[in-house]
């Protein structure tokens, strides 16, 4: 049924990432998809903001993201799902509408918390990628 999965995850909250992934394997082993799995280092927002960090701690900040998220799909993933990790940089909601665009994914998987009232104002990562993504999105909660 699906091609191409896409599994945004929380690195900070991995934790309380597992139903996605699991439901994001599901779909991936039953379908034959491949199974696209990201994390999005935000960026600092505005160059006042970075010019307080050493040079080059985007850049370490994206491949320490990559070792975590390998370390953690390679229990997590089983052999023989079709795998391939993506770190995005910037704005999260953005960075994944992006990738799913790119990879022409037909399935994006979230996690998502219980919302708090400045989710409700605010809107969360999961609500926006709902409103603007493209292709079906399974919002799983924890």
């Amino acid at each position: 049924m699906f091609k191409s999965i896409l599994l945004p995850l929380d690195l900070p909250n991995l934790e309380t990432q597992g139903k996605a992934m699991k439901a994001a394997v599901s779909q991936a082993q039953a379908s034959g998809a491949k199974l696209i799995v990201m994390s999005v280092v935000p960026d600092f927002g505005s160059s006042l903001v970075g010019s307080y960090f050493p040079a080059g701690y985007e850049q370490k900040a994206i491949e320490d993201s990559k070792a975590r998220l390998e370390a953690f799909t390679k229990d997590a993933v089983p052999a023989g799902v079709d795998l391939t990790l993506e770190i995005g940089h910037g704005s999260i909601y953005r960075e994944i509408l992006r990738i799913a665009e790119e990879a022409g994914c037909d399935l994006i998987v979230m996690g998502s918390h219980q919302p708090d009232l400045k989710d409700y104002l605010l809107g969360p990562n999961a609500a926006r990628v709902v409103r603007h993504a493209t292709c079906s999105v399974l919002v799983v909660r924890d």
